[in-house]
């Protein structure tokens, strides 16, 4: 592998973050004071934190998982003796066969023996036959929320504010800033859909230079990353990003992002409207507890039946899946102003397999001679 252009390691240490992260999840040590940026403080750990772990690299920085890799540190894993395999990978549909499925065939040699291997199911939803690593040998595990969530208040010129969804904790402008709608600084080569979204390329850098901006989600642009790019590449200074909201909080690391479902994108635009000069002002992030219900499926998260073998129920099981709190490796950037961090919060059904694969652990810590069959039977029936 060329390693002249990306950052890599030609070992197990972790380049990327999401290795680091579902590692700890399964098996992480008690740290005290565990943060991303002081959101989510408290005591953090895996599910089994006595558990011996063992890493086999099989995705690069490139973006790569290959066959080979795959397979290999299957074998080395049967050879080792592990008791549990945590597989947070795979590929969306169409799906092979199962006999020229890769993770199929290496956790099939594995539960021969004896190992219980726990899948990600996928984050395809919320669209049915979406599920992944369906094989009925392996325990494939959807996302689900947690009752936590972090806010922040958006303040108008007109002294009215509303609430939003956001992950951001860098600095906030210590005065109010200017607010502009999408479809008003769109470039002359944009259409009004693609503005409002803000699809990339259709804003004017020039119109969106120092301002926020106000972006509503569309059938064709629904990222909220998207509109931050693309304001970001414009040098505006903030997105609000109206939406359907998820539980799931975008990331954005340089400029604030604070998504807000539609009526209150509707409100924000109705005061913009309504003067010549809006301005807006952003809170801090605080994390919230307890006001959230949960849990509930994560809206992307994959969803059953398999499109493979549709007579056998999937996913397995859910656990939490969304804004998870946990290590990441230090040796990664999140972006040039924020640098690295040794906690970040992440979504997926790569976060929730490693939480069902800690408590598998933890059962075969009490029950050495169960079968995989018997592990999961006990997890999916209580």
């Amino acid at each position: 592998m060329n390693t002249t252009d990306i950052h890599e390691y030609m070992s197990a240490r972790d380049a990327v973050g999401h290795g680091t992260h579902t590692a700890s999840t399964a098996a992480g040590a008690l740290v005290p004071d565990a943060s991303f940026r002081g959101l989510a403080s408290g005591v953090a750990r895996g599910g089994a934190p006595r558990a011996r772990l063992a890493v086999y690299k099989v995705c690069w920085a490139t973006g790569d998982c290959t066959s080979a890799d795959i397979l290999a540190a299957f074998d080395a894993a049967i050879h080792d003796g592990v008791d549990v395999l945590s597989v947070s990978l795979g590929q969306a549909p169409p799906l092979p066969a199962y006999v020229d499925d890769v993770l199929a065939i290496g956790s099939f040699h594995a539960v021969v023996r004896g190992i219980t291997v726990v899948c990600s199911a996928g984050n395809s939803g919320p669209y049915s036959e979406t599920v992944i690593n369906s094989a009925p040998w392996v325990l494939t595990v959807a996302a689900g929320t947690i009752d936590r969530t972090f806010l922040a208040k958006i303040t108008l010129g007109n002294n009215s504010t509303y609430v939003g969804q956001t992950m951001y904790s860098g600095k906030h402008a210590a005065t109010s800033m200017h607010i502009v709608y999408a479809e008003d600084v769109s470039s002359d080569n944009a259409d009004d859909t693609d503005a409002r979204s803000c699809t990339a390329g259709s804003l004017n850098a020039t119109l969106v230079k120092g301002n926020v901006v106000l972006c509503f989600q569309t059938r064709g642009q629904r990222a909220s990353q998207v509109a931050v790019e693309t304001v970001k590449k414009a040098r505006g200074v903030g997105v609000i990003f109206a939406q359907f909201l998820t539980k799931d909080i975008a990331s954005a690391f340089d400029i604030p992002l604070i998504q807000v479902d539609y009526q209150v994108g509707t409100a924000i635009l109705a005061y913009t409207t309504s003067t010549r000069n809006p301005m807006v002002q952003f809170g801090s992030a605080k994390t919230i507890l307890g006001e959230l219900i949960g849990p509930e499926v994560a809206y992307f998260s994959s969803r059953g039946p398999s499109s493979l073998t549709p007579s056998i129920l999937k996913p397995d099981i859910t656990a939490p899946g969304v804004n998870i709190l946990a290590s990441w490796s230090p040796s990664v950037a999140l972006s040039s102003a924020m640098g690295s961090v040794n906690f970040k919060i992440d979504s997926g059904t790569s976060m929730s397999c490693p939480h069902i694969s800690g408590v598998a652990a933890l059962l075969k810590s009490m029950h050495p001679n169960w079968s995989p069959a018997a592990v999961k039977s006990a997890m999916v029936t209580t």
